[in-house]
């Protein structure tokens, strides 16, 4: 800096100020924008038989323990008083074919209208006509099937475990592969009367049976719930083609909670919390937006390019100062320099829930950190 000019100050006040008042619902509508425009980029050839496909599943994020945090986002109750953080629960859409996130709810982890199911009736607007959606065998419910083939929709699930798929019923497509008939339950404690009676007493849904299998391992059996109900158009072969797309909703939330570092949040607010979440979404999409314009400028499809190559490419021409669209030479540089990894082809992978990387030996506190400072003065004294 010059003699007279005063060197940049380390205090972050200003910038704490300034995104305090940045307002949550432009970066919703910015999130929004650009996955909309990100996904009408994209390529007829990367959808399925020309569909486009969503993925749905959900997951935890945890954040301070601070008064305000607890109000609205409790604790688990088999955390003990004091030593435990504030836990919130989300559901996510997401394009299978570019990776971004099309729609977002959370709420708290445990209470009333706070389950996956709840918060995914808050953002069902996110499927259109023709969509087809791949879940987890928790959603597969006679109240969300019907919603979805109401607004047109097609739907791949496996059953869940509760339920008793006997292939002796029904009409009969095949081996293992018929067209049942799902009565209408009893009316839920959450749902109003008139919405109930909207829905149909019955529906027809084709369940059939998918082995999936790897050398080496154990052929893995799994019944499959579907609207697809004409097994000429869409066999048992393309079904669990189909289902194996599911996966990447486990990478894409991975992506955004490990690398986008968004799985313990740092405000001490639900409202800086929401602002939080929201800007790193945006982030995050504008990223898959980049590496679709990757993909299309060098023939690769998005799926085989790394996002965390991705986000250090762009990372790296930031810090360099020429991270511009502007500049079309750089940016195509950018470009290039995404599609040097691509990640590999892991057909019916699985991973096991378990943590490699071991804890430190510290004890863990069993109760508020006050009590404990409060002992060590006491000895101290």
């Amino acid at each position: 800096t010059a003699a007279n000019e005063e060197p940049p100050s380390a205090n972050t006040s200003a910038y704490s100020q300034a995104r305090s008042r940045l307002p949550v619902q432009a970066l919703d509508i910015l999130s929004e924008q650009t996955a909309i425009s990100t996904v009408t980029e994209s390529l007829p050839q990367w959808k399925w038989r020309g569909r486009f496909t969503k993925l749905v599943d959900g997951s935890t994020l945890s954040m301070p323990d601070t008064k305000e945090n607890q109000e609205k986002y409790p604790q688990p109750k088999s955390q003990k008083k004091g030593i435990g953080f504030s836990l919130g629960r989300f559901v996510v859409i997401i394009c299978l074919i570019t990776g971004v996130v099309l729609k977002f709810a959370m709420d708290a982890f445990s209470g009333k209208e706070t389950g996956e199911h709840a918060l995914l009736r808050k953002i069902v607007d996110g499927f259109n006509p023709g969509d087809i959606v791949l879940g987890d065998a928790y959603y597969p419910s006679f109240f969300l099937i019907c919603e979805l083939i109401k607004r047109g929709v097609d739907f791949v699930f496996p059953a869940h475990a509760a339920r008793n798929c006997d292939f002796r019923a029904g009409q009969k497509l095949g081996k293992k592969d018929h067209i049942i008939s799902w009565q209408k339950p009893s009316k839920p404690a959450w749902m109003d009367q008139e919405t109930y009676d909207s829905y149909s007493s019955s529906v027809q849904i084709r369940e059939v049976e998918i082995v999936n299998e790897r050398p080496g391992f154990k052929a893995v059996k799994r019944v499959l719930v579907t609207s697809f109900l004409n097994s000429r158009e869409v066999t048992r072969k393309d079904l669990s083609a189909l289902y194996c797309f599911r996966w990447f909703v486990e990478l894409d939330i991975r992506s955004i909670k490990s690398v986008m570092k968004m799985d313990i949040l740092r405000s001490k607010t639900p409202e800086m919390i929401e602002k939080e979440i929201w800007s790193r979404l945006l982030a995050y999409n504008l990223v898959r937006q980049i590496m679709v314009h990757s993909a299309i400028k060098h023939s690769k499809n998005p799926r085989q390019l790394s996002f965390k190559t991705a986000l250090r490419a762009i990372g790296a021409f930031r810090q360099q100062g020429i991270l511009t669209v502007k500049d079309s030479l750089k940016y195509e540089a950018l470009l290039e320099a995404i599609t040097h990894k691509e990640v590999g082809n892991r057909p019916d992978r699985h991973e096991p829930r378990a943590i490699k990387r071991r804890p430190k030996p510290q004890k863990r506190l069993q109760k508020p950190r006050s009590y404990y400072k409060t002992i060590d003065d006491r000895e101290a004294a």
